[in-house]
Parts: C-alpha cells; sequence; structure tokens
C-alpha cells in the first residue's frame, strides 16, 4: 500500500509539474541506509502510540472505522508544524494522515504485538521513504501534498469498500430477508 500511495501521488504530481520529482538516495545530506534506519525508529516511535496504544484502547469501544478516523485525526494534528503551512497543504496533509490510519487501522485490526508494530512502522517509513525521494512537499508546496492526501483517500476507500464487502453478505433477490 505504501507504494500505490506513493505511485498515485507522485504520478499526477509529475504529469501536473511537467518533470519527475526523483532525488538520487547518493545526493541525501546522509546515506540512504542510515536514513532508511532513522526513518523506521521514527515510524515505529509514532506507531508505539497510535497503533500500539491508542488504536487498541479506543478499540474496546468503538468500531475498527471511527477509530481509525479519530487517530489519523489526532496523528495529523500530533505534527503540528504542518497546520503553519496554507490551509490546502494542512488540509492534504490531515486527509492522508486519516486515510493512511483508516488502511492501518482495518488492515490490522486483530493484530498485536510486535507484528503490529512492525506492520505499522515499515508502512509508516515507506511512506516517508517515499515522499522523501519522489514528492518535494517538504518545499512547501502545496499540490503534492494534497496529492498524496487524495492518493491516500483513494487507497482508503478501497479498503473500507473491501472491508464492506467482507462483513455485510449480499442481498439476494427473492430472499425474505430482503
Amino acid at each position: 500500500m505504501p507504494f500505490l500511495i506513493i505511485l498515485l501521488s507522485a504520478g499526477p504530481y509529475a504529469l501536473i509539474s511537467g518533470t519527475p520529482h526523483a532525488t538520487d538516495p547518493r545526493t541525501l545530506h546522509h546515506s540512504f541506509p542510515l536514513v532508511a534506519v532513522a526513518q523506521l525508529v521514527g515510524a515505529c516511535g509514532e506507531e508505539i502510540g497510535w497503533r500500539c496504544f491508542l488504536q487498541p484502547l479506543l478499540r474496546t469501544r468503538f468500531g475498527p472505522l471511527p477509530v481509525s478516523v479519530a487517530v489519523g485525526t489526532v496523528w495529523g494534528l500530533w505534527h503540528v508544524q504542518v497546520l503553519g503551512r496554507s490551509p490546502a497543504y494542512a488540509a492534504g496533509f490531515l486527509l492522508a494522515t486519516v486515510a493512511m490510519s483508516v488502511v492501518l487501522g482495518l488492515a490490522l485490526d486483530g493484530t498485536g504485538g510486535m507484528a503490529r508494530l512492525l506492520l505499522a512502522g515499515a508502512f509508516h517509513a515507506l511512506v516517508n521513504l517515499g515522499m522523501l525521494l519522489f514528492m518535494d512537499e517538504e518545499t512547501g508546496r502545496t499540490a503534492p501534498m494534497v496529492l498524496f492526501g487524495v492518493a491516500s483517500a483513494l487507497v482508503a476507500a478501497a479498503w473500507v469498500r473491501r472491508r464492506t464487502a467482507v462483513t455485510i453478505p449480499p442481498t439476494v433477490e427473492g430472499d425474505p430477508g430482503a
């Protein structure tokens, strides 16, 4: 899913801007393996709070979708510096965190322990690395962040649809319960 989110955001951004935005990992300030490990550690640090503590805690009282939306909203607001950017940039970022939280919440529902942390952390780190290498939202440009939010929402919508299709049996014509 992280690869799909980056593809669905970086592809349209390249078409809109007229140039693909690809950063050569060798041009980063630090070696790419160090950056990747730092991203994984940082992402796991956040995911301990979001997916390993808050989400399971709220899940004891509410369903997976409302909990995922709530955790995604808190996750987005946690990045308070984003709110200092343009309203469209902040909205794109919040849309992305809520949407990715829905994907993670539905995908990891019923998963616990170290597997939950590693899966959520890897997802989070891969998205961050994809954005670092294929987007230029760090410059404050609004378009890549809005596209990132929309791409995340499209992936989340597919997850919600899939989850709904699995949990709600289709009505059969002529069924007396219909």
